[in-house]
């Protein structure tokens, strides 16, 4: 039946004047079943689409994601991939797009960024999961990393309080179950800045384009951690040391790939963080905090 099917129109959430939702999410008829018995309902389902990005007119990737906060994604994905080294060499970004047809970031970068690029011979055409799609080479996805100067632990206090807290700074999944969330947590576990998307890479890369933007980056609390509600891959600790951010802890479980990069730059990794309960896979400075 067709009412059960189609987006309505109606569902729309309201746009900015780029056309970009606003709320991340959009109404649809769907069928709940109880039982034996049915209904109608309109659901709320979180936003995604196609974004491309491009560096100075060069296509460069296409993912799927959550189209809220690109410019963020813009910024910490070319700095978590290693296209720039920091926000300025980001001269300027450009949106254009829409819901329907996708979006595309163009960044305009530092010529010598661009070049940089250009000899990483790398075209990128991944699904919302995929962190890592379309590298050309075994030695372009393992290639080293400049390493973390060691961190002492997060404290077990800090984690259960960001952990307390990170439920009220998902909006979207709260309302659609459907989306990751990354949060920049002080030492003390307060949440300081997070970002949503349907693919954990993308929450993550978010984050880390607002942290090179705000004064409340890790450069002003170098004891806080990056909280994740997915698990610790090998994409997420290789963007956490790229970014500079010395801790990660995770909802779920962490891969062996995720704890070797970990213990080889530095990462504090901790996972299965719930109320009371973490496991530590890898301490920077040894020991445990308190």
């Amino acid at each position: 039946m067709p009412e059960f099917a189609a987006l309505t129109q109606a569902g729309r959430r309201p746009a900015d004047e780029a056309g970009r939702p606003q709320s991340g999410l959009q109404s649809v008829a769907a069928r709940e079943r109880l039982g034996e018995r049915e209904q109608v309902l309109q659901d709320e389902v979180a936003e995604e689409c196609p974004v491309a990005l491009s560096y100075n007119g060069i296509s460069h990737a296409v993912m799927m994601a959550t189209p809220l906060d690109l410019e963020d994604l813009a910024r910490g994905f070319s700095l978590s991939e290693g296209i720039v080294d920091g926000v300025a060499d980001i001269f300027a970004i450009d949106v254009s797009g829409d819901v329907d047809n996708g979006f595309t970031l163009d960044l305009h970068i530092h010529g010598a960024r661009l070049d940089r690029l250009k000899r990483q011979h790398r075209h990128m055409a991944g699904p919302t999961g995929c962190g890592l799609c379309g590298k050309d080479s075994l030695q372009a996805v393992m290639q080293p990393l400049s390493q973390l100067v060691p961190r002492g632990l997060p404290a077990a206090a800090a984690v259960e309080q960001a952990l307390h807290n990170l439920p009220a700074r998902q909006r979207i999944q709260q309302q659609t179950g459907a989306c990751h969330a990354a949060a920049w947590c002080s030492a003390a576990g307060d949440i300081v800045l997070s970002r949503e998307d349907v693919g954990r890479h993308n929450a993550l890369d978010k984050l880390i384009g607002a942290l090179m933007q705000g004064d409340d980056g890790p450069q002003r609390d170098l004891d806080g951690f990056v909280l994740v509600s997915s698990r610790a891959s090998y994409e997420l600790a290789y963007k956490c040391v790229r970014a500079g951010l010395p801790s990660l802890v995770a909802v779920s479980g962490a891969t062996q790939l995720a704890i070797q990069t970990a213990a080889r730059n530095h990462l504090n990794l901790l996972a299965f963080a719930r109320p009371g309960r973490q496991v530590v896979y890898h301490a920077a400075a040894g020991g445990t905090s308190s």
